[in-house]
């Protein structure tokens, strides 16, 4: 299905003067996050730059602010009479995730891609540097590889998904899936470490559950829900001592043990009767992780 290209005019462009258009060039926007914030930019003639179209996350829908032919757009300084350009509405420092989070505009960034190579002829290739410099030679690029002769930019940046855009746009590969959104912080384990060592365990009646874990200082730190089991609604405690791993686990109805490792590899237990009340830390004689 062919993209809907949403006309957003801009004053800003020339004419070609007779150049063959060789080059597709892909730009980050650095500030704009939607094709229409993007037009209204380039729209101003005081802003004194263009591109021919604006990609966000709208899906098969780009804004195009300068037609192609015969209208040269003013973003890639000497390489603009032989280019046929793309802003998108990204950040040249995006991480490979942080692109990939976005894989609406990475389609219609691929879309685009194979709408201007079938209508002037353009092989959908990575350029290198210098052939991205060189205006005999047809292919696509990023506006860093045009180097000085383009300005002297760095976008779309190293995290950016050329091979795949590239791949989506030939047909030969489907779109990223996003990343998993990220998991909300529990506010009873503030200070936490993604690589906190955790254990958690339930309660006989299948109605409590407990978490015991060793913060980023290495204190040993336990938390409890209700009988309700809202973890949503944990209290919490420190259990005193110091720990690189910790495990734990109801023993009966009315004995809660709790067990560490120290930085020798040294055991230690604990244990909680049920009622509020909870035993010194023991050592167990004879024992350590070493073996």
């Amino acid at each position: 299905m062919p993209l809907n290209r949403v006309p957003i005019p801009s004053p800003n462009y020339s004419s070609r003067a007779g150049a063959t258009v060789t080059t597709i060039v892909l730009h980050t926007a650095e500030g704009a996050t939607t094709y229409q914030s993007l037009g209204a930019f380039f729209a101003n003639p005081a802003s004194g730059v263009s591109s021919h179209v604006g990609i966000d996350d709208t899906p098969n829908t780009v804004g195009e602010y300068v037609q192609a032919v015969p209208g040269k757009a003013w973003t890639a300084a000497n390489a603009n009479p032989w280019s046929v350009q793309a802003e998108l509405c990204a950040f040249a420092a995006w991480t490979p995730d942080q692109w990939n989070a976005h894989p609406q505009m990475l389609a219609n960034t691929a879309a685009w891609i194979a709408e201007e190579a079938a209508r002037f002829g353009i092989p959908i290739v990575a350029l290198s540097p210098a052939d991205a410099q060189n205006p005999a030679v047809r292919g696509v690029c990023q506006h860093a590889d045009l180097g000085s002769m383009g300005g002297g930019h760095w976008d779309c940046g190293p995290g950016f998904p050329m091979a795949t855009v590239l791949d989506m746009a030939t047909g030969t590969a489907p779109a990223p899936e996003p990343p998993p959104p990220a998991l909300p912080a529990w506010p009873f384990m503030s200070g936490a470490q993604e690589d906190t060592p955790m254990a958690i365990c339930t309660h006989p009646s299948g109605k409590r559950i407990d978490l015991v874990w060793v913060d980023p200082n290495h204190n040993v730190w336990h938390a409890w829900t209700d009988d309700t089991g809202d973890m949503r609604q944990m209290k919490k405690e420190n259990l005193g001592g110091t720990a690189i791993t910790a495990s734990c686990c109801w023993l009966d109805a009315n004995r809660f043990q709790v067990t560490v490792a120290n930085n020798n590899q040294e055991l230690f237990w604990k244990t909680y009767d049920g009622k509020g009340t909870w035993s010194a830390w023991i050592q167990v004689p004879g024992v350590t992780l070493a073996g």
